[in-house]
């Protein structure tokens, strides 16, 4: 059927390259599932937690207290501060200047993004991935190359060759996502240096989305609980270098439907991305960056009980999983999921559609995260043993 047009022939639709981009296959399967009230739900990747009861206070307390109206379209004073201390304790001087608050990780790497991709501009993305790095740059018409990371016995890893041969003179950014989402590969400091040093050669920006950089289960250099956190560009890069970090309060303080996040990036260019910021939501809510600067004040005792739950959980997950025939299962190093092959599986959205609502069983589908991604499955588990246990033993049941 034609699309339908305006009288001027304009059509009635989004344009081709909106119209263009995936729906979430995750949201597919979990709309499936609606029907079942029993549903185990690792699809999403989001705690089971509340947010601490000491977060939701301050932003409570913002309210009570009238801090209702617009404010900077850089974030409140006091949470540049308090962003500007914990970012530096972790990677080295960042003054506030060089930091802007935003409405969630996504809006930040959205906002990154329209500052930097013109129609056409090549954009090379590691996979599989969260869907939206691959897609966001689509929304500004640039050509998105993927390197797929391979599973070996050992685990998740980047072929630095291919990535680096990728990175053509013509790369306008590189997409990166460590700890990554689904997989839990986490980059090496080595590859980092490498990578960095070729992007300083060609002049490409890095875009690294930093969402689970707190959220590392080995020895990082041998810091301390409170301070661990995976390989970042921040600590290699100079003031003048083309490297950007989005982030989010999500994954660390347990603050996913709070949606704040923040970018560091050089100062010229975060000047621009506050003209961003003005167009897109003007500012993030007050009584939100109230709640987010205790956060990352106080909130270091929730990072270190939710390493030691998640590593717990991961370890009790990968242990389950490994005794099932038909699975590959890599153990991963950061992040919140695990991310594993099963055998004979050729639709993996199918598959999870059926999990969900014969089985009860909410996982997301290796093929939401790109075509690398097809023939697995994703498991987050930032849940309690005991609602793992019953999710493995489903998956035991619908197997045989």
């Amino acid at each position: 059927m034609d699309t339908p047009r305006t009288p001027f022939g304009f059509p009635l639709t989004a344009r081709a390259g909106v119209a263009a981009l995936r729906n979430s296959k995750i949201r597919e399967v979990a709309n499936a599932g609606l029907g079942r009230a029993d549903v185990l739900p690792f699809w999403f990747g989001e705690p089971d937690e509340v947010t601490p009861e000491f977060i939701r206070r301050a932003g409570a307390e913002a309210i009570q207290r009238g801090e209702t109206f617009y404010t900077h379209n850089f974030g409140i004073p006091e949470l540049r501060e308090a962003l500007s201390a914990y970012v530096s304790r972790l990677h080295g001087a960042t003054p506030p200047d060089r930091i802007a608050v935003t409405s969630s990780g996504m809006s930040a790497l959205l906002l990154v993004v329209q500052a930097l991709v013109s129609p056409g501009d090549r954009v090379v993305v590691l996979t599989p991935v969260w869907p939206n790095l691959v897609e966001i740059p689509k929304i500004h018409s640039g050509e998105v190359v993927t390197v797929p990371l391979r599973l070996h016995a050992s685990g998740w890893r980047l072929d630095l060759d291919a990535l680096l041969a990728a990175l053509t003179p013509d790369t306008r950014l590189f997409m990166i996502n460590s700890p990554n989402n689904p997989t839990g590969w986490t980059i090496s400091r080595e590859e980092q240096a490498a990578i960095l040093a070729h992007c300083r050669r060609n002049g490409t920006w890095i875009v690294a989305d930093d969402a689970y950089e707190r959220l590392v289960y080995e020895d990082t250099g041998g810091r301390a609980v409170e301070d661990r956190c995976a390989p970042s560009f921040l600590d290699l890069a100079d003031d003048g270098d083309r490297v950007v970090s989005t982030n989010t309060f999500s994954k660390s303080w347990l603050m996913t439907g709070w949606r704040l996040g923040w970018i560091v990036a050089p100062p010229a260019l975060i000047q621009d991305i506050g003209k961003l910021i003005e167009y897109n939501t003007s500012c993030t809510p007050v009584f939100v960056q109230r709640a987010g600067v205790v956060a990352v004040t106080q909130g270091d005792a929730v990072i270190a009980r939710t390493l030691m739950r998640y590593r717990a959980a991961r370890d009790f997950l990968v242990g389950e999983l490994s005794k099932i025939r038909g699975l590959e299962v890599a153990r991963p190093a950061g992040a919140m999921y695990v991310f594993f092959r099963v055998e004979g599986i050729t639709d993996s959205l199918d598959y999870c559609k059926k999990l969900a609502t014969e089985a009860g069983l909410g996982l997301a589908p290796g093929i939401a995260f790109g075509p690398e991604g097809e023939g697995f499955l994703r498991w987050c588990f930032a849940a309690t043993e005991e609602n793992l246990a019953k999710g493995v033993s489903r998956l035991l049941n619908y197997r045989r």
